[in-house]
């Protein structure tokens, strides 16, 4: 801390004027640091990797708050019990049914409410998240907000999670129509990625995950552009699960690995959003709006395809992909099992949704454009005409052939 005074230390007569008022700066840091790891065999009752994460020094493993989500506690619950009671675990359960709909400072009250009874240690004793990204978010607001500060573990359990929701700094609750608009910055102790759970992921939920990989693809890494291309369909067939074979292990593991590297390695030198050309913002300039107007209909992983086919239209519009491309992107995107329109994305919506992000990124669009597969640049000139022009290119595409579509697109 430096502190300082606009005027030297004075005292003050009776009768004689005050001195200049007095200020203080206070400029601190707080050093971040918390670690992503595949850790395979999560609940193997010999494995400590799970009793043991966060855990300051040599500490035993002691008490822990365990928060799940009611479908993976009904896949896993017997397991989670064993384990704990094998590693010699004193736990509590909270058993959250989270999803979008209940995303909400209610439900981080209720997990709060689960700390508070339990009588979670401020500093010794991280609460255990396990579920999606859903799940991972609410633990992480009540968590950063539990005596100003407690730390927690991040176990997830869907795709999505695994490679976004659970990787990062941030936390959030819905308020109102508006997606995640309550939020801190409040990154988990550790994070330990464990396929197995892919196992009893449903299909529609792997593909929503593939989204998300997709965007990092798009935006950073064109190998990874074509492992999704090559090995696509087989992905969402096997479900990116662990114990595939070998060949499959090997592609899913690959993949796995270039999409969470990618995006720590964007996220590292700009946790706290402090630079706004963010390119990992791909895909999430119109789908908040998208998602919430059509709940429950649409999954976050489905609304930011959505987004970034819109995305991806305007850019070839712009000259910035060509038709080739934007047929590569457009066909990984149907080899993925994801949409590329939805009914709710009328001109209003998608108008709100960008003044929206505006407000959210200091009065400026920046709208990440790819300009090739694996780079994007930032725009701040898109109007509404161009907007409407993407609009009925995707409307196109979702009722006809990607190739007849941008010929038609051609004459708009």
């Amino acid at each position: 801390m430096t502190a300082q005074s606009d005027s030297p230390l004075q005292t003050v007569l009776p009768g004689s004027a005050a001195p200049a008022a007095h200020r203080w700066r206070v400029s601190t840091s707080k050093e971040v640091s918390y670690e992503v790891r595949l850790s395979p065999g999560l609940l193997d009752p010999d494995n400590p990797a799970l009793a043991m994460a966060g855990l300051p020094g040599t500490t035993g493993p002691g008490r822990r708050l365990v928060v799940v989500d009611a479908t993976v506690y009904g896949l896993y619950g017997t397991r989670l019990r064993e384990y704990f009671e094998k590693q010699d675990v004193e736990y509590g359960l909270c058993v959250i049914d989270a999803h979008e709909s209940v995303k909400s400072m209610q439900t981080v009250f209720e997990i709060v409410s689960s700390m508070d009874a339990f009588g979670v240690s401020r500093r010794r004793e991280p609460v255990i998240a396990i579920g999606g990204g859903v799940l991972t978010d609410l633990v992480g607001l009540a968590a950063s907000l539990y005596r100003r500060s407690t730390p927690y573990v991040r176990v997830p359990t869907t795709l999505i999670c695994m490679v976004d929701a659970a990787i990062g700094a941030k936390t959030g609750v819905n308020f109102h129509e508006h997606k995640n608009r309550l939020g801190t910055y409040h990154p988990s102790a550790v994070t330990l990625v464990d396929r197995e759970f892919l196992g009893t992921l449903s299909t529609r939920h792997v593909c929503n995950g593939l989204a998300e990989i997709l965007k990092m693809a798009m935006v950073k890494d064109a190998e990874l552009f074509e492992h999704l291309a090559a090995h696509g369909p087989y992905l969402v067939r096997n479900g990116m699960r662990a114990g595939a074979g070998p060949a499959g292990d090997e592609v899913a593991t690959e993949v796995m690995r270039l999409a969470i590297h990618g995006m720590l390695e964007e996220l590292e030198p700009n946790l706290w959003e402090h630079d706004l050309r963010r390119p990992v913002d791909f895909g999430h300039s119109f789908s908040p709006a998208i998602e919430m107007q059509a709940l429950p209909q649409l999954l976050h992983g489905e609304a930011v395809c959505i987004d970034m086919a819109l995305s991806s239209v305007l850019a070839h519009r712009r000259g910035l992909l060509d038709e080739s491309q934007l047929h590569r992107v457009l066909d990984v995107m149907a080899a993925l099992g994801l949409p590329t329109w939805h009914p709710v994305c009328t001109s209003e919506l998608i108008a709100r949704g960008l003044g929206d992000t505006v407000r959210h990124r200091d009065g400026q669009q920046l709208l990440p454009l790819p300009d090739c597969i694996g780079h994007v640049r930032f725009v701040n000139d898109v109007t509404q005409d161009e907007l409407d022009a993407a609009l009925r290119v995707l409307r196109g595409i979702g009722t006809a052939s990607a190739a007849s579509a941008l010929s038609a697109a051609r004459e708009v």
